[in-house]
């Protein structure tokens, strides 16, 4: 497939079984963008990105990532990215810095090309005089920073983030997105983004794919997207697209905030009266 884009896939195809995770999905999308694609649990997302990584095979269907193909050139493909999980591994009993070390061997870095990465992503992070601490004493947001580092040690070309900020608090959320925003503008980095949080592919993305049962609905910048419908917002043109069966899943990132914004005052209030005593 063409060099010309940093991921294309054409009719890409999944089953698990009985079931059609991902139905014909047809993406461009060149160098240098950063893409969202949007949809529900179980839309087909995780599915996508893990085809592309080359982590799990396709049923049918073809995909290149940076020009090469993700069957026939996998391990050429997994040399070239990086990638966030939904859920990634962190071992607890390792520092941050024995941890990135351990990445950087499985990409076969050089020691002396390592130590200088991991110096620039500790700084990159604002994780300087934590470095040697055990992972076990991060909180979730420092643990997602370290992820995201891992993603980056080999200095990739094309970067997946699975829900990069999924089950983050607001604070955690913001400087995860800001990062990511960082990335893009400063590196340069094509950066593929599944999630089903709107406000984040809204914020982070030039274009959007939306996937609602492993079908790609519509495709385009936010603000085309909303014209194309006649809508004034995003969330008003994933509605009037799909209507409203999705949209809880899509806007839980309200509840959460909500719960979070309270826990929070509440822990203040305890403060407050305990210094009161």
């Amino acid at each position: 497939m063409s060099k010309a884009y940093a991921i294309r896939t054409q009719n890409l195809s999944k089953n698990f079984g009985t079931v059609l995770a991902v139905d014909k999905l047809t993406l461009n999308i060149p160098y240098g963008k950063t893409y969202g694609l949007l949809g529900p649990n179980g839309a087909g997302k995780t599915t996508t990105v893990r085809m592309l990584n080359a982590i799990i095979s396709k049923t049918s269907g073809n995909a290149s990532v940076g020009g090469y193909d993700i069957v026939s050139e996998s391990k050429k493909v997994k040399m070239i990215c990086g990638f966030l999980p939904e859920s990634p591994g962190l071992y607890s009993k390792l520092t941050a810095k024995e941890f990135l070390e351990f990445i950087g061997e499985l990409y076969f870095l050089q020691k002396d090309v390592i130590s200088v990465r991991i110096n620039e992503l500790i700084e990159l992070f604002n994780l300087v005089g934590r470095e040697n601490d055990l992972l076990e004493s991060y909180s979730r947001g420092m643990k997602q920073k370290v992820c995201l580092c891992a993603a980056l040690i080999q200095d990739p070309e094309i970067l997946f983030l699975d829900e990069p900020t999924s089950n983050l608090d607001p604070a955690a959320a913001r400087m995860v997105k800001d990062l990511i925003s960082q990335l893009a503008k400063k590196a340069d980095k094509t950066i593929f983004i599944c999630t089903h949080l709107l406000d984040t592919a809204e914020e982070l993305c030039d274009v959007i794919g939306l996937i609602i049962d492993g079908q790609l609905k519509i495709e385009g910048s936010p603000k085309e997207i909303i014209d194309s419908v006649g809508a004034e917002i995003l969330e008003e043109a994933y509605l009037k697209i799909t209507g409203a069966s999705h949209i809880d899943d899509l806007l839980g990132w309200r509840e959460e905030n909500s719960i979070n914004h309270e826990s929070n005052n509440s822990k203040k209030k305890k403060k407050k009266s305990k210094k009161s005593r």
